[in-house]
């Protein structure tokens, strides 16, 4: 349930066949709502409005943020406003959260928490990068899997939750219901 063509490549790496159902969903933060609370209602409302298209098969959900002093950094619309974000990053450790739900009649869900801590960054590299227009649309500011590589200084966790999939979490809710990440020819 999600048309992110970051998550069609990490399923893809794994050889999955499935087909994208995109939904559309309110995702504005409840008032007082934690950010981990808000991407797990997320990850869930996503699963679920697919579930509903997906004709009773399982359905896949995910939904990352990025988290700062407790605030959640959404996905700038400006590039003034992804540089602001950039800036409020530049020389600090923020955390990324991905909440990946598993829905077939039943809900299942895993939660994937990394720290990514980014080098001091100019006002120039800050304009540079918003020009290449890569930060509109993109949590926090950034596309790990692109040009702000340059930025991270250290990544503790999971690059594929970073990215917007977390595959061992995802492996796991897969296998709950019987599907593994090995096909079966393989397996003999």
């Amino acid at each position: 349930a999600s048309s992110s063509p970051r998550r069609r490549q990490l399923l893809d790496q794994l050889g999955f066949i499935y087909t994208v159902v995109a939904v559309n969903i309110d995702e504005t933060p409840h008032r007082n709502e934690s950010p981990l609370s808000y991407v797990k209602r997320m990850a869930l409302e996503k699963a679920r409005e697919g579930w509903g298209r997906s004709k009773n098969t399982p359905v896949l959900a995910a939904d990352t943020i990025c988290v700062l002093d407790q605030q959640i950094l959404g996905k700038p619309a400006s590039e003034h406003a992804a540089q602001h974000m950039l800036g409020k990053l530049s020389g600090r450790t923020h955390t990324v959260i991905t909440a990946v739900s598993l829905y077939n009649g039943q809900h299942q869900q895993r939660v994937n928490k990394s720290k990514i801590r980014f080098k001091q960054l100019s006002t120039t590299e800050i304009h540079q990068y918003c020009q290449t227009q890569e930060p509109l649309g993109k949590a926090g500011s950034y596309a790990l899997q692109g040009h702000a590589a340059v930025f991270i200084e250290t990544i503790t966790g999971s690059y594929s939750g970073i990215v917007g999939l977390p595959l061992y979490e995802t492996a796991e809710l897969l296998n709950r219901i019987g599907i593994s990440v090995f096909p079966a020819k393989l397996q003999q």
